[in-house]
């Protein structure tokens, strides 16, 4: 039975990896983009994979590679109860399909369900114990529940699997930040930014890790580069704020902390921080309202 490849997906890809094009001379328009081949935006790969599911004409297995891609291209678009339906399908046709458990475990964890996310991951494992993906992810969810050492243990594994794994370092480096070993953790988000320099998550990292330690310059230096790779990051403005607090600057940590909450109204460290800012300028009533 003629059946797609797999392959590992490159860091850009957050969710889960994409699986290669089937053995046939010239792919179709629509498998090129399913398979993501020509980097296409997530609707274009939705389009492509739906066409190939639609099409009458795949085996079961293709399917299944098939219905993984577009829910990898849903979870990209942040729509993680259609990834997955799909992944679900995927699993349906092919039990033994190690991609979409990973894929299906990531959209739990987004949705917030770490038990489900748990089982998923496992499963991945036990289908493919040389799949670094489900690792990442089985970490994330011990470091989620505050187990950092067995987040670690799991980041490892990921990285020997996979000494390329960006997202693992990153990881890893959150894991080390919170148990307070700043080094270490600085480390690691440094080999996450030289795999990939477009990763922002590990700028706003280290710069956390900075001004932990004290040294509040560079941290600036790694929220700014965070924010001009990722501006929508409400974490990245919420350390600039930080900064700019700790330098005095309350005009600038207000600005900031506003475009944090502006971009994710329901995260209520930035109203703390802003509150501790208008009452350092003695503008009580704001701070009241937004420590409220």
């Amino acid at each position: 039975t003629r059946r797609i490849a797999a392959g590992m997906a490159g860091a850009a890809v957050v969710c889960c990896a994409l699986s290669a094009p089937p053995a046939r001379a010239q792919l179709s328009q629509a498998w090129t983009w399913c398979v993501n081949k020509e980097n296409a935006p997530a609707d274009l790969q939705i389009n492509g994979c739906t066409s190939v599911i639609q099409s009458g004409s795949e085996t079961e297995k293709n399917l299944a590679i098939a219905f993984n891609n577009r829910g990898n291209a849903y979870r990209n678009r942040g729509d993680d109860d259609r990834a997955i339906a799909d992944y679900t399908q995927s699993i349906r046709l092919d039990p033994n399909y190690a991609y979409p458990y990973n894929g299906r475990g990531n959209a739990y964890r987004a949705k917030g369900d770490n038990d489900r996310a748990l089982a998923d991951y496992n499963q991945s494992i036990r289908i493919d114990p040389n799949y670094a993906s489900p690792y990442n992810g089985r970490g994330n969810v011990w470091r989620d529940r505050g187990d950092n050492d067995r987040a670690i243990a799991e980041y490892d594994m990921a990285i020997k699997l996979d000494p390329r794994y960006a997202l693992a370092y990153n990881g890893r480096g959150n894991a080390y930040n919170d148990k307070r070993q700043y080094d270490r953790a600085i480390a690691d988000y440094s080999q996450a930014i030289r795999l990939d320099p477009s990763y922002a998550s590990p700028h706003n990292g280290r710069g956390n890790a900075y001004r932990s330690k004290g040294d509040i310059d560079t941290a600036l230096a790694d929220y700014n580069e965070a924010i001009r790779l990722d501006p929508a990051s409400a974490l990245a403005h919420n350390g600039r704020g930080n900064v700019y607090y700790d330098k005095r600057d309350y005009d600038r940590a207000i600005a900031d902390y506003n475009e944090c909450l502006r971009i994710d109204p329901k995260y209520a460290v930035g109203y703390n921080n802003r509150g501790l800012s208008y009452a350092r300028k003695e503008d009580h009533d704001r701070a009241i309202a937004d420590y409220s």
